[in-house]
């Protein structure tokens, strides 16, 4: 096998099964300020730092004013209601997610979970997984300056770990901001997996080094020659 060091997985979409909570929730919270997003306007900002997201959002929607008073009201609306949402719902991980960590560290590579959430989200859904010792690190969007597709969140994850070869590095997600963000970062591998909000053609256009149907598959995709993983 591929000597690897870490594998930094994306969350929602990618190890966790993807919800129309997050969708609704961002509706939900643009419609408290009169503006009302579309099913491609969130698609659009998947991906990304939530927060970053919705500025961005406001901005094309609102104009500047509203983006720049507006954004941390917005946000908070967002964020209490996914956090309602999750804390009264169960939360799923994708089919061999646990699996694939397990497999992780049988072969002694590490692992990260990285999230577009704050930390006090991406908590309740990894307590309530019982992830928090299958991982060995959680870097979320509040511990770094910049979301995707800028590549902080890899590169924090690797910080914490003491790991400084990117080329030793695998990038996972479902969304091209996923991809970007691995790209950014300049991670060997850069993985696109089609259980979330992005579909091939988008995942396609994106810089990747392979796409692959789940993160079930990522076991067997490193049991092949380096020269065969495109």
């Amino acid at each position: 096998m591929t000597q690897l060091d870490l594998v930094v997985f994306d969350m929602i979409g990618t190890t966790i099964q993807a919800s129309e909570k997050i969708p609704q929730a961002f509706i939900t919270a643009f419609a408290g300020e009169g503006v009302h997003l579309t099913a491609a306007d969130v698609s659009s900002v998947r991906g990304k730092s939530k927060r970053e997201a919705i500025e961005e959002l406001l901005l094309a929607h609102a104009g500047e004013e509203t983006a720049k008073h507006r954004s941390n009201l917005v946000y908070a609306a967002f964020k209490a209601e996914l956090l309602s949402c999750y804390r009264d719902a169960p939360v799923t991980a994708i089919e061999g997610a646990e699996e694939t960590f397990d497999w992780c560290r049988s072969n002694t590579i590490r692992t990260a979970l990285t999230t577009g959430f704050d930390y006090e989200l991406a908590a309740v859904l990894v307590d309530k997984l019982g992830w928090l010792d299958l991982v060995d690190v959680l870097v979320c969007n509040d511990d770094v300056s910049a979301g995707r597709p800028a590549p902080d969140l890899i590169l924090a994850a690797m910080s914490r770990l003491k790991l400084t070869d990117v080329a030793r590095v695998v990038s996972v997600g479902d969304t091209v901001s996923d991809l970007e963000a691995g790209a950014n970062a300049g991670t060997r591998w850069n993985i696109g997996v089609l259980s979330g909000a992005h579909s091939r053609e988008q995942l396609s256009a994106a810089p990747h080094t392979a796409l692959i149907v789940s993160v079930a598959n990522l076991p067997e995709l490193f049991s092949y020659p380096l020269d065969d993983i495109t």
